[in-house]
């Protein structure tokens, strides 16, 4: 086994001869390192106008980086600290998931909610970026002088999807974008200046600043598993009193949990990256999930070395990613472990499906079942030995999970299960157990809000409020955008319905119930959008978790999507409570790391008989808790559920088909057109007025339908919904 660079020496010196390089070359462009002169004056002057009383706008922006990119604006006060006012992602706007183009369009978005509040750009007092581009840039020559002359390949374009040196070249352009954008406002279009917040530091205290954990006493252990940092794809970071300590950095891109999982699940399950990784963890459920007995699981666990202090490293003789990530990934001893890997020319992008005609599913045989369930286990092997090193060398019972790899949330689970009361008493000799919690946007959809909190945690400011809830993507569509997309929609139906305010909400949310009641298939679409890659409520598709049917009808006739992707339960507490076995180590804040969809749980076996759609196969659920005051309408809708069919839960699944949760009124009706078994789309306006899109067409419809649900709701109810 070949662990560490073939040419270690030579990386460590490329690196320390390239990074000054970049540091000046970035200056001269506007974009200074967060140690640098520029960056101490600029929060120096932000601390000072905090501290005499005043609020600080800062800004964090992901201009180019592997994907995700996109723009984050907070406000931070003496009193409360930071609290996020938005966090708009690239991809929302532009259609094409996982976008890291320049957030032209997130950007605009931005102008026009500060133009609500009575601000423009011009109150924003420093602009902080979520990568440190030029430690990034250094570490692509380090990492291909590692293993020269095989990784030359990286350099070429599209050489491997963790460099693109266009991506790179728009980050070097990014302050004079910005610039531009905003000369009618500034007066000039001379760059805006960027400070560079190294990338694992704003996932870390994002996700440790807006955790139940910050604003308590001792220390909590914050772990950051990526897929590439700026420098490192494994950090680890001690977090207490306001203050954030660096415990350990790997300085490798390719010993990288994140990325052992992103070839493998693509080039097993034949999808282009960022869009293999959930798939693949969904598959597992259906292949053999126990060591002793799993095909592949004693050969590919080798694919990792764990040595004694917690460190991981690639087994470069079975991953020939370091070398040919891109065109041979596989070395031969690895083929001989999982067969050949679908070739790149043979993926293809669930993601970005423009005709239904596309989709082409692989068939779920049972050895492609096992070998998904192989990789997870290997995962959650991994996972575990990096966090036991930590909790044993810090002695932590709380624990922030941050990176792209904390969406698996059947990992997650595991380590609320390997780290119970049992652990910590045996091992060190403490009555405790691991409290978790992850945040909505783990991945690089979350490294916006972490660089802009960076900014405030620089300026002395940075612990506030812990998160409640994750819609802050966009503004809340107003009454004219709907109606203006409706008119352009001569194709879509509607049916215009009465005003929600605090007298209507309880009949809309029983009308919602009875529909869902009739294994009707809804959308809601509410107020701002859900930052991060799950609906959570405003952008979600509904239906009855109570018809087994029910998964099979969404994934074949609403979401065109794979036999073996799970669907969520949305609930209250007391139903979470009474349908799966909530971890006490997640119990936090009333169970608030339940809140996102991040965590799974058990489900008890009432869950089987009374709601099985929403029991994936390995018997778990991937939990999302509602709260009256985060979403009252949703809320209500729940507690109607209860009445109408006997269980506060309802199916979740994002508003989307084949591209990003639909933002804008237009691209709900877009969304609408493709999901051939949606019932309805309910659209809320932010001033008050709701429609209903329906599918238009002949008798028998959707439009058909839905009038003679809300005419038998009227008729039993007495109520009246239309306007």
């Amino acid at each position: 086994m070949r662990i560490g660079p073939r040419h270690p020496l030579l990386g460590a010196l490329s690196f320390r001869i390239a990074l000054p390089i970049f540091e000046g070359f970035y200056r001269r462009r506007a974009i200074h390192r967060a140690d640098s002169a520029f960056a101490r004056a600029r929060i120096g002057e932000i601390a000072d106008k905090i501290a005499s009383g005043g609020t600080a706008y800062l800004a964090g922006i992901s201009a180019a980086g592997t994907h995700n990119s996109g723009v984050a604006l907070i406000e931070v006060t003496r009193e409360h600290g930071p609290r996020l006012l938005f966090n708009n992602e690239e991809e929302r706007f532009s259609g094409v998931k996982h976008s890291n183009a320049f957030p032209k369009l997130s950007i605009i978005a931005m102008q026009e909610a500060l133009a609500r509040m009575g601000l423009s750009v011009e109150c924003i007092d420093a602009w902080f970026s979520a990568w440190d581009y030029p430690a990034f840039n250094a570490t692509l020559i380090r990492t291909v002088c590692e293993e020269v002359p095989q990784s030359l390949g990286m350099l070429r374009p599209g050489g491997t999807p963790l460099f693109r040196l266009r991506d790179l070249d728009r980050g070097v352009r990014a302050a004079r974008h910005l610039g531009r954008m905003f000369e009618s406002e500034l007066g000039s279009d001379t760059p805006v200046p960027l400070i560079a917040t190294p990338h694992h530091e704003n996932h870390a205290w994002f996700s440790f600043a807006t955790s139940p954990f910050a604003n308590r006493e001792g220390p909590t252990l914050v772990a950051v598993l990526d897929g590439v940092g700026d420098m490192a794809a494994i950090s680890i970071y001690r977090c207490e009193d306001g203050q954030m300590w660096r415990l350990y950095t790997n300085d490798s891109v390719f010993d990288s949990l994140g990325i052992y999982y992103a070839v493998i699940s693509s080039t097993q399950g034949g999808w282009t990256w960022l869009s293999s990784e959930g798939r693949y963890m969904g598959a597992a459920a259906f292949g053999d999930m126990d060591r002793s007995s799993n095909p592949y699981y004693p050969a590919l666990k080798s694919i990792f070395s764990l040595q004694s202090d917690g460190r991981v490293y690639l087994n470069r003789d079975l991953a020939n990613w370091p070398r040919d990530i891109q065109n041979k990934p596989y070395t031969q001893a690895l083929i001989d472990i999982l067969g050949e890997p679908i070739a790149q020319k043979d993926l293809w992008n669930p993601d970005a499906v423009l005709r239904l005609e596309d989709i082409k599913h692989k068939e779920a045989t049972q050895a492609r079942l096992d070998k998904a369930a192989a990789a997870q286990l290997v995962f959650e092997d991994v996972l575990i030995h990096v966090i036991d090193h930590w909790i044993r060398k810090t002695g932590s019972d709380r624990l922030v999970l941050t990176g792209g790899t904390g969406l698996n949330a059947v990992g997650n689970m595991r380590l609320l299960e390997h780290f119970g009361r049992e652990f910590y008493r045996h091992d060190l000799l403490r009555d405790t157990q691991l409290h978790l919690w992850v945040p909505p946007t783990p991945n690089d959809a979350g490294v916006t809000i972490g660089a802009a909190y960076m900014g405030a945690y620089l300026a002395g400011f940075g612990v506030g409020a812990p998160s409640e809830h994750a819609f802050y993507c966009g503004l809340p569509p107003a009454a004219g955008e709907i109606t203006a997309a409706l008119d352009a929609s001569p194709d879509v139906e509607r049916v215009a319905l009465v005003d929600l305010n605090d007298a209507t909400r309880p009949l809309f949310a029983d009308f919602m119930a009875y529909m869902t009641a009739q294994d009707a298939i809804i959308a809601l679409y509410q107020g701002a959008a859900e930052t991060g890659p799950r609906a959570l409520g405003h952008r979600s598709i509904l239906a009855n978790p109570c018809n087994a049917q029910t998964r099979d009808n969404l994934n074949a006739r609403v979401k065109f999507r794979e036999a073996i992707r799970p669907l969520a339960p949305m609930m209250t507490l007391e139903a979470a409570l009474h349908f799966f076995e909530l971890s006490d180590g997640a119990s936090d804040d009333e169970y608030n790391a339940y809140n996102y969809m991040v965590l799974t749980a058990h489900a008890k076996p009432e869950a089987l008989t009374h709601i099985p759609a929403v029991v994936h196969a390995d018997g778990t659920g991937r939990l999302q808790i509602v709260r009256e005051a985060a979403d009252p309408l949703t809320y209500a809708y729940l507690k109607a559920l209860g009445l109408r069919i006997g269980v506060e839960v309802t199916v979740n699944t994002s508003f989307n088909v084949g591209g990003p949760i639909a933002q804008t009124p237009t691209q709900a009706l877009e969304t609408l057109r493709r999901a051939k078994g949606l019932d309805a789309v309910l659209m809320f306006s932010e001033e008050g007025p709701v429609f209903a899109a329906l599918h238009g067409g002949t008798e028998g419809d959707g439009g058909t339908r839905f009038r003679q649900w809300l005419d038998a709701w009227e008729r039993e109810t007495g109520a009246r919904l239309r306007r």
